[in-house]
Formats: C-alpha cells, structure tokens, sequence
C-alpha cells in the first residue's frame, strides 16, 4: 500500500490495518492514533518521531525499524518483534511490551515509565539513561545489556535475570531483588537504599561506592564482592556472607550484623581475616 493512500484511510477514520506490508517505508512524523497494526510487517520501517499514541503493534515485525523520538505511549506491542530496532528517546509511558523482542535494540533515553515488559527479551540492549520507573520488568531478560544510569526505582523486577548486565550509576531505590542472582554484575555506585536484597546472589558483584542505605542484605551472598567506599548505613547484613568481600572504607555506620560477627572478639576480626580497623570501617 502507498503511504498517500494509507494517510487517506486514516483521515477517513479508518483505522484498521492489521498485516499490512510498510517495510522499509518512509513514515517520519507520520499521525496514527490509536490504529491497529498487528502482525503488520513494519520491518526497517522509518517512523520517527512518529506520533502512534494507544496504537496496537501486538506481534508485528519492527525489527531494525527506527523508532527514535516516537510518541508511544499506551501503545500495545505485545509479543512485537523489535529485534535491533532504534527506540532512542522514544515516549512509552505505560506501553505494553509484554513479551516482545528487544535483543540488541537501541533504548538509550527512552522513557517507558510504568510500562508493562514482562517477560520481554532485552539481551544485549542498550538501555542508557532509560526511564523504567515503575514499570514490570518481571521475568525480563537483562542479560548483557546496558543500564548504565537508567533510573528503575519502584520497577516490578521479580524473577528478572541480569547475568552479565551492566547497572552502574542505576537509579533502584525501593525495589525488591530478594533472592535475585547478580553474581559479578557491575552495581559500581548504583543508588539502591531501601531495597530488598535478602538472600540475593552478590558474589563478585562490583558494588565500589554504591548506595544501600537500609538495604535487606539479610543472608545475602557477597562473597568476593567488591564493597569498597559502598554507603550500607542502616543496612541489615545479618547473616549476609561476606567471605573475601572487599570492605575498604565502606561505612557500616548503624548497620545490623549478625550475632556472630558481634561476638568476635576484641578486635572484631572478620572471617577475612582482617580487623574492622584495617579495613577502615565505621562501626
């Protein structure tokens, strides 16, 4: 179809395009409100700063699309393949992206704040400065991406999985990763008070200067982690295991630790075998 003639059906109200074939069509700044393009075939196509409010793109193809600057949001892009595409800065407040593949797609400064993404393939993203405050990331695969600075205070990330995943400088203030593995993930300054991080898998997370002001750490696993200048005042590390864990001037100030930690003697030697003095601790 000829993007004159589609424009026309649109301005007639018709809004019904389900399947239609627009790849690698030029619709920059194009208006679609609220139309429905599911399974539409929308590979390599050009929408951006398109404006594609509360339209539905449920499992149609987008992969390598350029999605830059689009207004999305309240969109429906459920099971959507987005494969490589470019959503840099584009505007997805509470789109529904659930299930939809995003592998090595481009969403740097992209505001999808209270978005729906359960269970969508994120592998190997660039999520740079993305907004996902609020929004369900449960059971998303992080695995390799880029969320260096994206801000993700509140987020659903209940089963979500990080392996290799960059979180430096992320936003995680009250967010629940009770049990979470995110072993050897780079947390480096991330700001991440008043979180649950009871039971989660830390060992050899890089947390050098992060923030967990009263954090659950309770019966956490930081083996061989690396905390050194980390903030955990008020933090609760009861039963948190810290065999090898870097401590270097990190502050304990109003930490709980577990009653055998405190029963140490005198010199509170640690299992690392090192003393809180030598570590530059404050307790």
């Amino acid at each position: 179809m000829k993007i004159s003639h589609l424009l026309r059906l649109y301005e007639q109200g018709n809004k019904e395009f389900g399947g239609i074939d627009l790849r690698g069509m030029q619709l920059s700044r194009v208006t679609l409100i609220a139309v429905d393009l599911t399974n539409a075939d929308l590979m390599g196509t050009d929408l951006s700063r398109a404006f594609l409010t509360k339209s539905n793109f449920s499992k149609a193809s987008l992969n390598w699309a350029n999605l830059m600057f689009a207004k999305l949001s309240e969109a429906w892009l459920i099971e959507a393949d987005l494969t490589k595409a470019n959503l840099s800065g584009a505007f997805m407040v509470r789109a529904n992206l659930q299930g939809a593949k995003l592998s090595g797609a481009n969403l740097c400064h992209t505001n999808l704040r209270g978005a729906n993404l359960g269970k969508a393939n994120l592998c190997g993203a660039n999520l740079y400065r993305i907004n996902l405050r609020e929004a369900n990331l449960s059971n998303v695969n992080f695995k390799w991406a880029n969320l260096q600075e994206a801000r993700m205070s509140g987020a659903i990330l209940e089963k979500a999985s990080f392996h290799g995943a960059n979180l430096g400088h992320t936003f995680l203030k009250d967010v629940d990763l009770s049990h979470a593995d995110l072993q050897g993930v780079n947390l480096g300054e991330a700001k991440m008070s008043e979180s649950n991080l009871r039971g989660a898998n830390l060992r050899m997370a890089n947390l050098r200067g992060a923030h967990l002001r009263n954090v659950d750490l309770r019966g956490a696993d930081l083996t061989g982690a690396n905390l050194n200048q980390a903030d955990l005042d008020g933090a609760n590390l009861t039963d948190a295991v810290l065999d090898g864990a870097n401590l270097q001037k990190a502050n304990f100030d109003g930490t709980q630790l577990s009653d055998a930690l405190l029963e140490e003697n005198p010199t509170r030697n640690y299992p690392l075998g090192l003393s809180w003095q030598n570590l530059g601790v404050i307790v």
